[in-house]
This record gives C-alpha cells, structure tokens and sequence, in this order.
C-alpha cells in the first residue's frame, strides 16, 4: 500500500520514472511517512502527528551532503489538512541542499500548513529549492511559516516556485536574522488566476557587520488574482548590505500591491530597493508579435521569462 502511495505521490511531481530510493529522501502522505532514506552525517527523526508530521533534520559538522535531500510533502485526498513542523539544524562548516516537492493533485479543499525552524552553523551552507503543484481547479491553503537563524559566515539561500495549477491561497511569512559575514537569499515565482490570493512577507535582520541579504520576488496575477508582497531588509551592521526586488505583472483585473520596506541604523550600511508593477511591456510584445506570435503567445512567453 504504501509502495503505491509513494508512487502516486512521486507521479504527480514528475520523479516517478528519475526517483531513486538510495537517495536521502522523506516522503511524506498528510500525517504518513510512507519512505525515507538517510546517509551518513544526516540525521531525521520523522514524527507523525494526528494532522501531519514532525521532523527533525540535522547535518552533522563538517559533512557536505553530496546529493540533494529530496523532501515530498503530499495529500493525495481531495479534502483534508497537513500540518507539517520542522527543526533544521546545519551545524558548523556542513553543507546541504534541499530539493522539496508539495503536492496536491487532487485538491477541492485542502490547507497545508508548515512552521519551520532552521538554525544555520557558522561557514555552514544551506539551499532549499520547493516547487508547488496544485490541482487545475481545487482550492488550496498553503500557509508557511519560518523563522531563520545564520551564523558567522553562513550562506542561507531558498526558492519558492508556484508556476502550474491554482494558488488557492498563499501567506507565507519567512523572517532570517543575519549574524556576521552572513548571505541570505529569499526568492518567489508565483502565477495567480482566476480569484487567488497571494500574501507574501519576507524579512531580514542584518545584525552582524558584513551581513548581506537579497529577497527578490516576481509575480504575475490574471482573472481576478490579487498579490500582496510586503519585503523587509533592516541593516544594523557595518558594512552590510542588502537589495529588494519586487516585480509583478497584471492581465484582466488583477490587482498587486508591493511595499518594499528599506531600514538602515548604520552609517556604513546600504539598502537598495526596485519595484515594479504593470502591464506586460508594450515594446516586448510587439518585438515578439514581429517576429510571428500571436498577441496571447507573446504574453505567456514575457510572463514566462518573469517567472523563470
């Protein structure tokens, strides 16, 4: 049963034919831990919970893991709610990524729900790459909560991507506080259609001299799609530095709304900030409609390149 389960999962994501079992994974059906796969200087202490899982997750000292850790969180019923609470540690000087899969194939009324604590070691690296698929039609809740901390030297990097299938709802709040000589980077690519909502708050703390942050976010809504981006960088450090950037397209009646937040408490700190909001670039389009596309291809392929 659950051999089929993880194959249901792993289809709806695409990996059923790449997927290999002797990779580190956690594969994850609402609150069932159908596989999972460790190796040497990664620990994960999976917990089912009476609505999702609780897993700890941590990389040993020293230890580069050599391939992705593939993370699939899935609720393959139509109707239901995960809750899903991690405890990230990279201790000093390790290294590890994360390729993470969110799946609900079938989604008429689903929340998912993730609380994250990652605490990052000093020189230690971390990357978090999470791809989203949604049904065509259903509604579905993602709300997801992280709280990150970076020491000395460490380099802090995830990708949120939501490109196929209805947003539903998205409110995601992601905060990071920066010790010294620290990088953070937050990046979202999400597309909204008919009436979803897409809430979107990221937030860094520069508090160590030297420490940088980036949060970049490109959205593009249609129908009656709604985007709220709010981006924070406050530098306290000398030397730090930090950089927000926020573009979103509309089409139809969507509406999206930015509010790139800059604070600097430091004479030697630098903040920048851009955002951008419209219409598809009129000079693009008719570049691309020279060129053979119709009015509707010419558009998808300049959300595409947004979006990529």
């Amino acid at each position: 049963m659950k051999e089929d389960l993880v194959e249901e999962i792993l289809e709806s994501v695409n990996l059923h034919r790449s997927f290999n079992k002797n990779t580190p994974h956690l594969i994850i059906n609402a609150n069932e831990v159908l596989s999972s796969h460790q190796v040497e200087g990664l620990i994960m202490e999976p917990e089912g919970l009476p609505d999702g899982v609780k897993a700890k997750l941590r990389v040993k000292e020293g230890v580069k893991i050599g391939s992705p850790v593939h993370l699939c969180f899935g609720l393959l019923p139509e109707r239901g709610v995960q809750h899903i609470i991690m405890d990230i540690e990279i201790e000093d000087e390790a290294e590890v990524s994360f390729m993470a899969h969110c799946t609900f194939p079938n989604a008429v009324d689903v929340e998912h729900r993730m609380e994250a604590q990652i605490k990052v070691g000093r020189l230690a690296r971390y990357s978090y790459f999470e791809r989203h698929w949604h049904s065509d039609e259903g509604l579905v809740k993602v709300v997801p909560v992280a709280r990150i901390e970076l020491g000395e030297g460490a380099r802090f990097s995830t990708e949120f991507e939501l490109l196929k299938g209805r947003v539903g709802l998205i409110d995601m709040d992601y905060r990071t506080v920066c010790q010294a000589g620290s990088l953070a980077e937050m990046k979202a690519r999400i597309f909204g259609r008919k009436d979803d909502l897409i809430k979107i708050r990221e937030a860094a703390q520069l508090q160590g001299e030297g420490s940088r942050a980036a949060l970049i976010t490109h959205i593009a809504v249609k129908n009656q799609a709604r985007a709220e981006i709010n981006n924070e960088i406050i530098a306290e450090a000398p030397l730090a530095r930090g950089h927000v950037d926020c573009k979103e397209i509309i089409q139809d009646n969507g509406i999206a709304r930015a509010v790139p937040v800059v604070e600097v408490r430091n004479p030697k700190a630098h903040v920048t900030h851009e955002a951008a909001i419209g219409s598809v670039d009129s000079k693009q389009l008719q570049t691309l409609m020279s060129r053979g596309l119709s009015e509707e291809e010419a558009v998808d392929l300049i959300i595409e390149g947004l979006l990529s």
